[in-house]
């Protein structure tokens, strides 16, 4: 009877065991390691994005590793970077988003693009994660406490533009060409156009376009007749390229402004002329001969034959800013993570970062303009 017992209690146990072990296989965590896990676009029209959102990152976490790490109370985490391509649509997003949660993430850096952020912020809510965007710009992605962003706001980005544009160039009428279908550059768009108005300017023509049109001569045309002072266009690079080739073999004389989303554009355009004295929104270039700036663009250059843009910059900034709030929490659970985001302050790549009890970013913004084939500061 005994004896019998005794298989009893063995057997329970072995199962037992089986079960925690079963148990555990959702989520692996390495002692002493710290993940990011993010999200982006790594194929498709909007993949650039990703890659150097990605790459940059990368970058941070190969320096910080080097150093020996992040001393979190009496802890050292190594950091590593789990990153899902999300193609730039929500659906994909959110089974990114489930992925990295199953495999153990301690912070969310993502996503990239505005509508893949959208699509997991109440589940970052609910799970109570750290979550920081480097690229999303829909006023909506920090509605959650949890919820922090990199880069600057559709509506920042529209109110700056058309201060720009009637304070500085003195531009009183606009024509507008803008994506319908996507959160940035509606919401940027309109933003512009209030601000635009309320300086006393007119937009004199608004014309849009659907995701991936190629063909904006329709738009252009309407455009051309009403002679405005500007064009704006709040969109990608990929678009302003057509756009702005189109509208140069139209005999269009206008100027351009864009939005952060142009950041890249050369790379896209076979005349360069096309794109002259054409300025945009960002809060990072290559060629700033800032000691951090220069480094940072070596060791890019170097590591994937390629210049830094600016969601390089973001990618690498967002990693500091989760390694300065590691360091103030004192621990890595999210609470603590999450609160120490409004205590924390870096000198990042796109300038003196802080964060506001709203989860945005405290940073200035540069203009660029393009000369000569080349990016240069305004």
């Amino acid at each position: 009877m005994k004896k019998s017992f005794k298989k009893v209690i063995s057997l329970g146990l072995v199962l037992s065991l089986m079960l925690l072990m079963l148990a555990g296989c959702g989520k692996k965590v390495e002692e002493g390691v710290f993940v990011i896990g993010g999200s982006g676009p790594l194929t498709g029209g909007a993949a650039s994005y990703g890659i150097s959102v990605k790459q940059g990152a990368e970058i941070a976490i190969e320096e910080i590793n080097e150093a020996g790490g992040v001393k979190v109370g009496k802890e050292i985490y190594q950091l590593k970077l789990k990153f899902e391509d999300d193609e730039a649509e929500k659906d994909k997003a959110v089974t990114a988003y489930n992925s990295l949660m199953d495999s153990g993430v301690n912070a969310i850096m993502g996503n990239v693009t505005s509508g893949s952020t959208a699509a997991i912020i109440d589940l970052t809510k609910e799970d109570g994660i750290l979550q920081l965007t480097p690229s999303g710009s829909a006023q909506e992605l920090t509605k959650h406490d949890n919820a922090f962003r990199l880069c600057f706001t559709d509506p920042f980005q529209g109110v700056e533009m058309a201060n720009y544009a009637v304070n500085e160039s003195k531009y009183m009428t606009a024509g507008i060409i803008y994506d319908n279908s996507d959160d940035y550059s509606t919401g940027v768009m309109e933003s512009f156009v209030n601000q635009f108005e309320a300086n006393g300017g007119t937009v004199v023509a608004k014309e849009s376009f659907v995701g991936d049109d190629v063909d904006f001569t329709t738009q252009l045309t309407s455009i051309k007749d009403k002679s405005p002072d500007v064009i704006f266009v709040p969109s990608y690079y990929q678009e302003a390229a057509y756009i702005t080739t189109q509208a140069a073999e139209l005999g269009m004389n206008i100027p351009f402004l864009g939005s952060d989303g142009w950041d890249g554009v050369l790379a896209q355009i076979v005349d360069a002329a096309d794109l002259e004295g054409a300025i945009f929104l960002s809060p990072f270039l290559a060629s700033d001969t800032a000691e951090e700036t220069v480094s940072f663009v070596k060791k890019y250059n170097d590591k994937y034959k390629a210049i830094p843009d600016q969601f390089a910059a973001d990618g690498y900034d967002s990693v500091y800013v989760i390694k300065a709030a590691m360091e103030k929490a004192g621990t890595i659970k999210n609470a603590d993570l999450i609160k120490a985001m409004t205590e924390i302050s870096i000198k990042g790549l796109t300038g003196d970062i802080s964060f506001s009890a709203n989860g945005e970013p405290n940073k200035g913004a540069k203009f660029i303009v393009i000369e000569n084939g080349e990016y240069k500061v305004k």
